[in-house]
């Protein structure tokens, strides 16, 4: 196929490789012109707009930060909307469900193109293994237009229904996620606190009720700060805000959610906004907090 791919962040980039490797033509655009260059020496077309990149392609894939870089990338000047003859969007952005509704149907009314909002889970590691989970709202025939592409770096696709019931679903999936590596971060503290190697407990639970595949990811990350990070923890806070969002709009009960909100906040305002999301661990055990910070 050949597609365009606007956004090239940890999951963009990742994901531009796995479709060049699997033999897809790809026009990119990132907001600094470097990354997209770096693509171009892999074998991408860098595009000086998204207008551009979106110009004569099967179809238009976008992994932004937002749902203002969204709207920007797609309707502003120069954006998506303005090239001839979009055929589908897929956005891999985490954004809120009302956001997503609005842009499917702007999208639509202004370009007769259909939106899929497809986030992802599973990480950096999961696209470049081409093992992501995509959840998907949007129309059915559509998906089955896109899907080729997307499995270039997904493993499972679910089509969760109309437009906005895939950004619930990841919202759904966030919420799980946070309030697991939370309970690893202290689970890991406590260990350490009384005496124990903490290394030691994936292998002690694994096969238990309290094993997971966060636990033996985690677990070093947390016990040792990476170079690399898999994941920012503002990005989890950003996530975590939409789905307390969605749940005040339900009128649904989420304690824990919001004791995990919480928890994400302060560690941001403790400036590891920017580091991994393993930083919870300095919450619960602040001698850790140094070497996070230095990764943010």
């Amino acid at each position: 196929m050949k597609l365009a791919f606007c956004g090239l962040g940890l999951m963009g980039t990742a994901m531009v490789k796995r479709l060049l490797a699997a033999g897809h033509q790809v026009n990119v655009w990132n907001r600094s012109p470097a990354k997209a260059q770096a693509m171009a020496e892999l074998g991408a077309t860098a595009c000086r707009t998204p207008q551009e990149a979106a110009t004569d392609v099967d179809g238009v894939l976008l992994c932004l930060l937002d749902a203002s870089a969204v709207q920007e990338v797609v309707f502003g000047e120069n954006g998506v909307a303005h090239a001839p003859n979009v055929s589908w969007v897929v956005d891999h952005s985490s954004i809120a469900p009302a956001i997503t509704q609005q842009l499917a149907k702007q999208l639509q009314q202004q370009c007769q193109a259909n939106w899929l909002d497809a986030p992802v889970s599973g990480g950096v590691t999961g696209t470049e293994q081409g093992t992501l989970t995509v959840m998907v709202g949007g129309k059915a025939t559509a998906l089955q237009q896109a899907s080729p592409a997307i499995l270039a770096y997904a493993a499972r696709i679910t089509h969760m229904g109309d437009s906005g019931t895939g950004q619930t679903a990841k919202l759904c999936n966030q919420t799980i996620v946070a309030a697991t590596l939370n309970a690893i971060a202290e689970a890991l503290s406590l260990a350490r606190a009384a005496g124990m190697d903490a290394a030691k407990l994936p292998e002690a639970l694994q096969g238990g009720w309290a094993d997971s595949k966060l636990l033996p990811l985690f677990t070093p990350r947390m016990l040792q700060a990476q170079h690399h990070i898999v994941g920012a923890l503002d990005t989890m806070l950003k996530d975590i805000d939409s789905a307390l969002d969605l749940a005040k709009q339900t009128r649904t009960p989420t304690a824990l959610a919001a004791t995990v909100q919480q928890n994400l906040r302060l560690a941001s305002a403790l400036g590891l906004g920017a580091a991994e999301i393993s930083a919870l661990v300095c919450l619960s055990h602040p001698d850790s907090l140094p070497a996070f910070q230095a990764q943010a």
